[in-house]
């Protein structure tokens, strides 16, 4: 992000080291306590959601949206809605399990889903919807029951999809005008045409973060990635992707410790839940991103996580780290002592 705003490096730097202290604290709590605060933090959520519909605000681009509360402080709702939908399923799902009638767990993701598109943001409403998908996946729902869901779901939706795209005209504009930016407009320098010459420009070791005058204004925000190319090249790009990739190994560590405790308490069920929650709202966001500087799908105004500029979305995340950790360290915890001393004892060599 530097290289793209070097004049927001000292804000930006300040609040990435709150961010990292926030981890920290967070992983120090049990899995409990954020099981027990799940209503609460999602009520909270609901209400901002609410709010953010009659006194929110836009960007300059986008100036018919209502995304952000500013009161002194600007915050993006939508960003806490998304751990609150996480925290509440999990606390759903461990204590009610998923033999019982899923309506409640449904009408909680459609609901969180539905006010995040009246901002409008599409973009972050999807990740929701997928998000609440992920959560009934992780806590054993049946793959037949999800997908009846869906079904009934898009049904429904149909006559809803073509009145919203109609208020919304702008979401198809987008969306051709993204299939067809190779004929419209020949040097592709839009946004993706953009961060693709500056990717291309950082080649295998990049040209450090003084090396180019950015130009245009996502650079520091959903295109942060050209910037990250730019500046170090192939090897930070990919040195970025392993990071993501040691969050969804560690969530998935999680998952399968879980497994083998036998029996398998409500915590240690809703500690899994949490973090592979956690685990997809990162990485499934850092997906989107990165597939939209690729030139896959077209702009949605989506943050990279960790990376990009924005308090909301790097407190949200930073959050959910420290959740995935304290998952982890929970898990090992209960683990029975013959299993652990089995994970730590080194594999025999073969003769």
């Amino acid at each position: 992000m530097a290289a793209a705003r070097p004049q927001l490096i000292v804000d930006h730097g300040s609040k990435a080291v709150l961010a990292i202290l926030v981890t920290f604290l967070v992983a120090r709590l049990k899995p409990r306590t954020f099981l027990k605060a799940g209503t609460v933090f999602w009520g909270v959520t609901l209400v901002l959601l609410i709010l953010v519909l009659v006194i929110g605000v836009g960007t300059e681009t986008s100036p018919g949206t209502r995304r952000w509360i500013n009161i002194g402080i600007r915050f993006q709702p939508s960003e806490l809605a998304k751990l609150g939908l996480i925290l509440q399923l999990a606390s759903f799902f461990s204590r009610r399990g998923v033999q019982h009638k899923l309506l409640s767990a449904t009408g909680m993701i459609v609901f969180t889903t539905l006010l995040v598109i009246l901002e409008p943001d599409l973009g972050t409403s999807v990740l929701t919807f997928g998000l609440g998908i992920i959560l009934m996946y992780a806590a054993g729902v049946r793959i037949s029951n999800i997908s009846g869901f869906l079904l009934s779901l898009g049904l429904v939706s149909i006559p809803f999809i073509s009145l919203y795209l109609e208020r919304h005209p702008y979401i198809l504009e987008r969306w051709f005008g993204h299939r067809n930016r190779d004929e419209t407009l020949p040097q592709g320098l839009d946004q993706i045409g953009m961060a693709h010459r500056d990717l291309n420009f950082g080649g295998w070791w990049g040209h450090g973060p003084d090396g180019l005058r950015w130009d245009y204004f996502a650079a520091h925000t959903d295109m942060v990635v050209a910037a990250v190319g730019f500046s170090t090249g192939l090897l930070g790009v990919v040195m970025l992707l392993f990071a993501y990739w040691l969050i969804v190994s560690s969530a998935l560590q999680v998952a399968q410790l879980a497994s083998r405790i036998r029996p398998m308490t409500p915590e240690v069920h809703g500690a899994s839940i949490l973090a592979i929650g956690c685990m997809f709202m990162i990485v499934g966001q850092a997906f989107v991103n990165l597939a939209v500087a690729a030139g896959i799908f077209p702009v949605t105004g989506v943050p990279l996580p960790l990376v990009s500029y924005g308090f909301s979305s790097m407190l949200t995340m930073s959050v959910a780290l420290g959740v995935i950790h304290s998952a982890l360290r929970h898990v090992r915890e209960q683990l029975p002592q013959e299993n652990n001393a089995a994970d730590l004892m080194p594999m025999p060599a073969d003769d």
